[in-house]
């Protein structure tokens, strides 16, 4: 007795996508503004491998001590050798430069652009365990305020390249000395504990979090609605209180006169001269100081940088969310490798958030360049409907054959419009004789005359006329 076999859900894993129609079009269209954006500020291209040793990359996202490779995909080859999957472009690029610094540039300015990084990460709207970057780093020996003046503008001209406008954007900026001279200041001066302070802060922007999530984080745990409870930076009352005082100062020159440490001030004056170094560029207006953002991996050392998106984007059901940062970054040293230590600044645009907030716009046209339909009336007509193609193709119009000739017409314009398809070609007895192409406009409003008959000669002027007032 034959067991039957068991049927497969057709189901992807959570927190795993697929994109098709205008979805994946906008997402390529983004792609091109932004390397030829990335070209433009003399980037140059890198393609890194999608795995790295695990003994390389180590892991800057996890916050669970007693398992440090958790947030990350990690596999074993026979020999023992652990490999992951790539969770940034960042280490990646800087193993790269630690085996080949004497080949290259000094400074290395690289772009790359990566369809999948991999975050073993709880999913949510717009957050993705595989998720596309988009980086520009310079790394190697440079003038820090130049450099950093370079990444702000990058991102603001990338941003208006892909259709955003001004006000629906802004780029917030601060230095990682300001907040690790607070924790100077404060003696707070664990690694692991400093780490959990500083990845409390930078959710305070999260929903559900607020101050009062912060300060849960900083004292000794938070619980949040699903019971999970996240274990805090157990701080004092009086260390809380000032870390919590210090987000609420939106005004650099009183940060000046509240912190006294001398890394808080020489972040302070780093972040001073960026500024005023921005003001010889385009954007000035549209980059901002906030001590809000501190950037929770261990890397920073310096400018950092976080930018949002001050229209409402919501999920799948209706409900605004909070999507977080859409383009962020910051100046790093590339210390773990032999040798001396090289600096590092640099940005990532995440372009599977990007697409999926810009899409909510309906702002910015994302064509598919869907084909021009031939239908086939008759097979004794192949050679007429392929010189036709043929035509189509060298004028650079894309175009297809319709794949079944024992179906009617009715039914060959049910795909085109299941397709969503802007025109369909016919070709029968009459137009033979006379040398015709009948066009047939799909989009056509209802009750408007939606086809006509054109000379041969005549037709790829016609198609264009269409796609036109499509």
């Amino acid at each position: 007795m034959n067991k039957e076999k068991k049927l497969i859900d057709a189901k992807l894993p959570k927190g795993f996508q697929d994109q098709w129609g205008k979805t994946l079009s906008l997402k390529k269209k983004l792609l091109v503004a932004i390397e030829d954006n990335f070209k433009r500020y003399g980037f140059s291209a890198l393609s890194t491998s999608p795995m790295e040793l695990s003994s390389v990359i180590g892991n800057s996202l996890s916050e669970d001590d007693s398992n440090p490779m958790s947030d990350i995909f990690t596999f074993e080859e026979p020999d023992g050798e652990k490999l992951s999957l790539i969770y940034d472009l960042s280490l990646p690029l800087s193993r790269f430069y630690a085996q080949n610094y004497l080949t290259l540039p000094n400074p290395y300015k690289r772009y790359q652009i990566a369809e999948n990084v991999f975050r073993r990460e709880k999913p949510g709207s717009g957050r993705y365990k595989a998720f596309g970057q988009c980086d520009c780093d310079i790394i190697g020996k440079f003038n820090s305020t130049i450099a950093n003046t370079e990444l702000c503008n990058l991102i603001a001209s990338t941003l208006l390249k892909c259709g955003l406008k001004k006000g629906q954007f802004v780029i917030n900026i601060s230095n990682r000395k300001i907040i690790d001279g607070l924790l100077n200041q404060l003696k707070i001066t664990d690694q692991k504990q400093k780490q959990k302070v500083l990845r409390a802060i930078d959710k305070l922007d999260k929903k559900n979090f607020g101050i009062l999530g912060v300060t849960d984080l900083l004292r000794e745990k938070r619980t949040d609605a699903s019971g999970a409870v996240t274990v805090g930076a157990k701080l004092s009352e009086t260390q809380t209180s000032e870390i919590i005082s210090f987000l609420k100062i939106k005004d650099l020159k009183k940060l000046k006169s509240n912190l006294k440490d001398s890394l808080s001030q020489e972040g302070i004056k780093e972040t001073e001269d960026l500024l005023e170094n921005l003001r010889y560029g385009e954007y000035a207006d549209l980059i901002n100081f906030s001590g809000k953002i501190c950037r929770g991996l261990d890397i920073y050392s310096g400018f950092i940088v976080e930018t949002n998106l001050t229209f409402d984007v919501k999920n799948s059901k209706g409900k605004v969310i909070a999507p977080g940062s859409v383009a962020s970054g910051g100046e790093y040293l590339v210390s773990k490798f032999k040798g001396d230590n090289f600096l590092g600044s640099g940005v990532s645009i995440g372009i599977s958030r990007l697409t999926y907030c810009v899409e909510q716009l309906n702002q910015i046209k994302a064509d598919e360049s869907k084909p021009v339909l031939i239908c086939v009336m008759d097979e004794n007509l192949l050679p007429k409907y392929y010189e036709i193609l043929n035509l189509l193709r060298k004028n650079n119009i894309n175009s297809e054959i319709f794949l079944d000739s024992k179906k009617n017409l009715t039914k060959q314009l049910t795909y085109a419009n299941k397709r969503q398809l802007k025109i369909a070609l016919i070709v029968g007895g009459d137009e033979i004789k006379k040398n015709t192409v009948t066009i047939k406009n799909l989009l056509a409003p209802k009750g408007q005359e939606n086809q006509s008959t054109v000379f041969m000669k005549d037709l790829i002027d016609e198609i264009k006329k269409v796609v036109k007032d499509n």
